[in-house]
């Protein structure tokens, strides 16, 4: 017997970046979903009801009367795993803040017993009125997963912050919520920080000292606690990825950069995952100029100094409530190195993984076991990076 399909709603709103929402829709009906489009009235005033059609392979319909025999205003929102709305505009965020229901739309969002996802597009001005904002704290408060918006290019010449994040981004985050189906978003309202990626010290205009992190686990880790309704706070240093949608993302290139960026960031935060690869020494002295090779052809050394230790800092000063978890790339005697560093960075959980050639860094799976301060041990087998994500989030949970 052919398992069914998952069944998603995609509400579209009246914005211009409706346009962008048909490619979520092609990745979502690509890769397998069965998917229902319910626009508002004005929604297609911007994309017509025979695109979504085509491109669903279902009916479109933004009226609850249209085939009232099939009770669409409700069975819609019974039937589905997850409803996304995308672009949630301004007055559809107050609209299903308010609980209205005058459209088929706002019906849905009144029966679905899923996951709901609203994706928010609209002007810097409208996002950051407190009207809007009280609309989005009390959907949030509510169980539903709200995303910042993205910062970039809006209608016009304007630029701020009030753009829909990339259908890709978008497409990870549904994804995320379905593989974990009706499960609480357990990090709804907290704020958490997650660092990603390798510093770079720099030794003159040309070369650097770095490492071979990709920035893939704390990427994983960022949309998973974006999937589990959480603020994110992504710090990334040198990272070649796209931003998470919903992500506050700060770059860096220094391991100095860094510990500004995550200090800064963890004042208010309820948890603190540092998943980044932090260089532990930088050049004493950086040339302004490129370095040349001497007439004998042997290098001139370089001398190095300690970097900031950015996870013994943030275990010293925490705020109280606090959780935080370190990350530790071993080679050699994993589990013991990690204990050791467990004990003196003074965090609650270290994700120990074991690097190398075709280990952990730049692939997209990983293994790792997880010591916790009160002695815990939580092994991970290996699998996609996500799954590793899903764990962590699993233990901070535990600990908030």
């Amino acid at each position: 017997m052919t398992p069914a399909k998952p069944r998603v709603v995609l509400g579209v709103g009246a914005g211009i970046a409706a346009y962008k929402v048909c490619e979520l829709l092609r990745r979502l009906t690509e890769s397998g979903h069965d998917v229902h489009v319910v626009p508002t009235r004005d929604a297609l005033r911007f994309v017509g009801e025979p695109t979504w059609a085509a491109l669903s392979g279902n009916p479109v319909a933004a009226e609850v009367w249209t085939g009232v025999d099939q009770v669409p205003h409700v069975r819609l929102g019974q039937g589905a795993d997850l409803v996304f709305v995308a672009p949630a505009t301004a007055d559809l965020l107050a609209r299903a803040a308010c609980g209205l229901a005058d459209d088929l739309l706002t019906n849905t969002l009144l029966t679905a017993r899923c996951p709901v996802v609203f994706a928010p597009a609209m002007h810097t001005e409208m996002w950051e009125h407190p009207a809007t904002q009280a609309n989005v704290a009390t959907l949030r408060e509510r169980g539903a997963i709200v995303l910042e918006p993205a910062v970039g290019r809006l209608t016009g010449a304007d630029t701020g912050k009030g753009r829909l994040p990339e259908p890709a981004e978008l497409f990870e985050v549904a994804r995320r919520v379905l593989a974990r189906g009706n499960a609480p978003a357990d990090l709804a309202g907290r704020h958490v920080v997650v660092s990603a990626g390798g510093t770079r010290e720099p030794i003159d205009p040309v070369r650097f000292i770095g490492n071979r992190s990709s920035g893939l686990q704390g990427y994983a880790l960022a949309r998973t606690a974006l999937a589990r309704g959480a603020r994110v706070t992504l710090v990334a240093a040198n990272v070649a990825l796209p931003d998470p949608a919903g992500a506050q993302v700060v770059p860096v290139g220094t391991a100095e950069e860094m510990r500004k960026a995550v200090l800064e960031a963890a004042a208010d935060a309820d948890a603190v995952v540092m998943a980044a690869a932090v260089a532990d020494f930088r050049p004493a002295d950086y040339r302004t100029s490129k370095i040349k090779k001497s007439e004998s052809g042997e290098p001139e050394p370089i001398e190095l100094v300690r970097n900031p230790d950015i996870l013994a800092e943030l275990g010293q000063h925490r705020r109280p409530g606090q959780v935080i978890v370190g990350f530790a790339a071993e080679t050699d005697d994993v589990l013991a190195n990690g204990r050791d560093k467990l004990v003196r960075k003074k965090c609650d959980l270290l994700v120990v993984n074991q690097v190398g050639e075709n280990l952990a860094f730049g692939r997209p799976d990983n293994a790792a076991v997880v010591l916790a301060a009160d002695g815990a041990t939580t092994e991970i087998p290996r699998g996609p990076k996500e799954d590793l994500a899903d764990v962590v989030w699993d233990l901070v949970v535990a600990r908030l």
